[in-house]
């Protein structure tokens, strides 16, 4: 029994070391693998660092691209919009052109009507003074209405009735 006896004390003091031994190792082994990762960066993390920093820049150049494509787009609406706005100003001075050019004729053609209307007007009152100074003259040169016995007398004639 002896025999039983001690081994029965050496496996559990062999099991408690060995456990104690695993732990430390688990422990050392992660310790040291995080140590050499933190000190000394491997070739994959060196790559994963130069391709953000790429991803980085790339982003960088792409928003500076964009805004100065946002720009030169801007200029471009803003030259559009100012040569819209000289074309619609031309189109607007042609037209108020050719209303002040129609305006005028109009307004030629009424001074010409008026004046002609004033000139008819003008002649036909001559044409009337020129008629009444003819009948009067026609009747200055007609001799006096004569009476019965062919002489002209200054009274008016009475009728007998």
């Amino acid at each position: 029994m002896p025999w039983r006896f001690a081994g029965a004390r050496i496996i559990p003091r062999t099991l408690a070391l060995m456990l104690v031994c695993l732990l430390a190792s688990v422990l050392v082994g992660c310790s040291s693998g995080s140590g050499s990762h933190a000190s000394e960066p491997t070739g994959e993390a060196i790559e994963r660092a130069e391709e953000t920093e790429q991803k980085k820049q790339e982003a960088a150049e792409l928003v500076k691209d964009r805004e100065v494509l946002s720009s030169v787009e801007g200029k471009q609406r803003e030259e559009s919009a100012e040569a819209n706005a000289r074309h619609k100003e031309a189109v607007a001075v042609a037209r108020a052109k050719k209303r002040l050019e129609t305006a005028e004729r109009q307004a030629k053609a009424k001074e010409q009507a008026a004046e002609l209307t004033i000139k008819k007007g003008e002649e036909a009152a001559k044409a009337r003074t020129r008629q009444l100074q003819q009948e009067e003259a026609s009747r200055k040169k007609k001799p006096a209405s004569s009476g019965p016995g062919g002489k002209t007398t200054g009274t008016t004639p009475v009728a007998h009735g």
